[in-house]
């Protein structure tokens, strides 16, 4: 079940936030969004359902052993080991049966294991529950009910944000419920359905095409055309499902955290993972990097901190090697911003900091999608190349870029910017505010019906990030 499917938008949602609504009980509507969660990942997983169970009740006993002064370590070790064996044999098994072969020219048979939809999240989640335990011990829950639903909530379950534990403690005992938090709540998710149904699907259909296109005929133009608009639907798919659990979570009283703060405006790549996907980089930072010292020793000693996370990041996105490969470039850029080979923070510099961030961010993401690091760089050396291609393959490209999507393009440019927000917030600030807060909801309504027709009338709806 996906929260852009009819399913979801006019039977499940409704009922859910119904029931939830009559509830008067803290602990019965705690009950009934557990048993809603378990329903949401079943309807789609329904043997991965129990592992995700079996998952929770381990990292909920280990947990309890870490809040002790004796065994914390040795529960926080195994809650590593069993997290990350998790995602190793889910995940990663084939991967690493297939380097092995190729490495020592073996034929041990490659494991068929079918990835359950967002074990990366809910692994991660569990792993940093056992962690924060261990470092404040008063923070240990001891109603295994409330770590359940904290880490299978169906808005934040198969596609993020990754949520941590101690953000939303307070809000498991008590939190509130208003019309005025549904409602917002409502315009945020139908805001981010609008981004992924009416942009990102619309960018994926001609990425498609070109990423399909054979390399011997694909020209510079498509190949443009295809690196763009992947990136904008990568950005607008994820961002729209952020949006959307951010919105679920405030319609049922939780305040989860930003996930994306306007990412492409960045001058530089540090700037940019300050914005992309938070809620990873600031995992990371809390979890892997600071861990392993930081910066606290030494240059060579951060390099070798930052080139571990960026090795990591890459790797948490698939078991393939463009991931791999992508993470470690964004790592290698991160690396000489750092070492000051660019003046990145210079105001000076800033105009051609954001040509050098978007050159490297589009680039990187054409590897990121490619099926082989062969195809990726081969597609990046069409870019740069000139290469005219075959008429026909490019005809068909450019016939793609009908009015309806020149336009989804022209949104995914605006939104991609904080035009409209600073624009609002200049509009709040003046009588017409009220005016503009009723305009605001009806545009919301109109964007919603948009995306019910275009769900209806299109069977093309890919979620990127069930993969990971």
């Amino acid at each position: 079940m996906t929260f852009s499917s009819v399913i979801f938008l006019f039977a499940f949602l409704p009922v859910t936030f119904l029931l939830y609504a009559i509830c008067r009980n803290d602990l019965v509507r705690n009950i009934l969004l557990l048993a809603a969660s378990l329903v949401f990942y079943a309807v789609g997983e329904p043997v991965a359902v129990l592992i995700m169970i079996v998952s929770i009740v381990l990292n909920y006993f280990l947990g309890i052993r870490a809040s002790k002064e004796k065994g914390d370590k040795a529960a926080v070790a195994l809650a590593v080991v069993l997290n990350i064996g998790l995602l190793v044999v889910f995940k990663y098994l084939g991967f690493l049966t297939e380097t092995f072969n190729s490495l020592t020219s073996l034929s041990l048979p490659v494991p068929k294991i079918r990835l359950p939809i967002g074990i990366s999240f809910f692994t991660f989640q569990g792993l940093s529950y056992v962690i924060d335990v261990y470092r404040e011990k008063q923070m240990v829950q001891k109603s295994l009910m409330k770590v359940m639903l904290y880490i299978s909530f169906f808005p934040q379950l198969i596609a993020g944000p990754i949520v941590k534990y101690h953000d939303i403690e307070a809000q498991l005992d008590h939190r509130e419920f208003s019309s005025d938090r549904a409602a917002r709540g409502v315009k945020r998710f139908i805001v981010g359905l609008a981004k992924k149904v009416l942009i990102s699907n619309q960018m994926g259909l001609v990425a498609d095409a070109v990423f399909a296109t054979k390399l011997s005929e694909l020209g510079w133009g498509p190949a443009w055309i295809g690196a763009v608009c992947y990136s904008l639907q990568i950005f607008f798919d994820f961002s729209g499902y952020s949006d959307m659990a951010i919105g679920l979570g405030c319609m049922f009283g939780f305040d989860f955290r930003e996930n994306f703060n306007y990412p492409f405006i960045s001058a530089n790549m540090q700037e940019f993972w300050r914005r992309w996907h938070i809620s990873l980089s600031t995992w990371f930072k809390e979890y892997v990097y600071i861990p392993l010292g930081g910066n606290r020793r030494g240059k060579g000693r951060a390099i070798f901190n930052r080139s571990v996370v960026f090795l990591l990041t890459g790797l948490w996105h698939g078991a393939n090697l463009t991931f791999l490969v992508w993470g470690m470039l964004h790592g290698a850029c991160l690396l000489i911003e750092g070492a000051g080979w660019l003046p990145t923070k210079k105001k000076a510099f800033r105009p051609i900091g954001h040509i050098y961030a978007l050159l490297v961010i589009i680039t990187t993401f054409v590897i990121f999608r490619a099926d082989t690091l062969g195809q990726g760089f081969s597609i990046i050396g069409k870019m740069f190349s000139g290469a005219a291609g075959s008429a026909p393959e490019n005809a068909a490209i450019y016939a793609l870029c009908s009015p309806l999507f020149l336009t989804a393009l022209a949104a995914a440019v605006l939104f991609s910017t904080p035009i409209v927000p600073k624009l609002g917030e200049r509009i709040a600030a003046t009588k017409a505010a009220p005016a503009a807060e009723y305009v605001t909801y009806f545009g919301t309504l109109a964007l919603f019906a948009l995306c019910v027709l275009s769900l209806v009338a299109s069977e093309y709806n890919p979620f990127i990030y069930f993969r990971f």
